[in-house]
Order: C-alpha cells, then structure tokens, then sequence
C-alpha cells in the first residue's frame, strides 16, 4: 500500500510531529511493520506500528521542547539530531531512519546523550510504557530500580565531571 508521499515529505511530517509531540502524526509516518531500537536497551525492540506509536506516546510525555537541528541522508535513509529536554535535563538525539519503497519508516533506531538526560527518560517511560500495559507492580520495580541510577548520573555530571574538565586550572606539586 503506497503512503502517496515521497520520503522527504514523510521526513519532514516525521519533524513536525516530533516537533509538536504529536504521537498519531509521527505514527503515520510508519511503515506497519516498523521495527524501533531503542536506545536504553538491547533486550528488546517495538515491532509494528500499534508498538511504536505506544512508545511514541510515553516519549512524548517524556521529552519535550524538541529542536530537529541537523537532517542527513538520501531517499532511503535519513539521519536526523535534536536537542530536547527530559525533565529538566538536556538531551540530544540520534534518530537513524530507514524508508521503504513507500517512503515510510521501516526502520528507527534512536541514540542519546548525556548520559544524565538518557537515564532520566530511562527512568521515567519504563514505567511509563508498563502502567500502559496493565503492568503496575512491574512499573513500580522498574521505577524504583532505575530511580538510583538517574540520580547517580545527575550528581555525578553536575559534581564530579567537572572535576575532571582538562580545561580545568590543575594545582602544581
């Protein structure tokens, strides 16, 4: 089934969507056999369009203030930046985009950094993505579990980090 639009008008409707966090727009922008990587886990993936746009739903009430600021690529893949705050935490992301003959994204695989904005979304659209899924008690667990880490990267990016700065004046022995 041909989606009627050329990759780069799916790119561009992709943008907006992120852009305003529109999840049913950015879903449209799918293949149905969409497969997305995430960039917290290798355990799993989201497979189809109905997976993704659930976690689509949980990103976007997760990160916000989405900026695309770079766009790389031809008709069939895509690479696209944004800069995006989780919380309060800036992020930036990675999104690999491939397209099929129609277009679509067949295929997203997401990178992020710093380490403290990605355990900030780790920690809240894990148990984002379970409550979805009738799964409290889980949701609970994994909030709980991820809670530690995503401060540990908080205190250590604002406290430590800078300690080890080589722009950093170093006292002489």
């Amino acid at each position: 089934m041909s989606s009627g639009r050329s990759s780069d008008q799916v790119v561009s409707a992709w943008r907006a969507a992120g852009e305003r966090g529109d999840a049913p727009a950015a879903a449209e922008c799918l293949a149905s056999n969409v497969t997305v990587i995430s960039p917290l886990t290798a355990q799993f993936r989201f497979h189809g369009r109905d997976d993704a746009r659930d976690m689509l739903v949980a990103a976007f009430e997760v990160i916000h203030d989405i900026r695309f600021h770079t766009e790389v690529g031809d008709a069939n893949t895509r690479a696209l930046f944004y800069h995006a705050y989780a919380g309060d935490q800036a992020i930036e992301e990675a999104q690999l985009l491939r397209l099929d003959a129609d277009g679509l994204i067949v295929e997203l695989t997401l990178f992020g950094r710093p380490l403290p904005g990605l355990t900030a979304v780790m920690a809240d659209i894990g148990p984002r993505l379970l409550r979805y899924q009738k799964r409290p008690t889980l949701a609970r667990i994994v909030a709980l579990a991820t809670a530690p880490l995503a401060a540990m990267t908080r205190l250590g990016e604002r406290r430590l980090v800078p300690l080890a700065d080589p722009a950093r004046p170093t006292r002489r022995r």
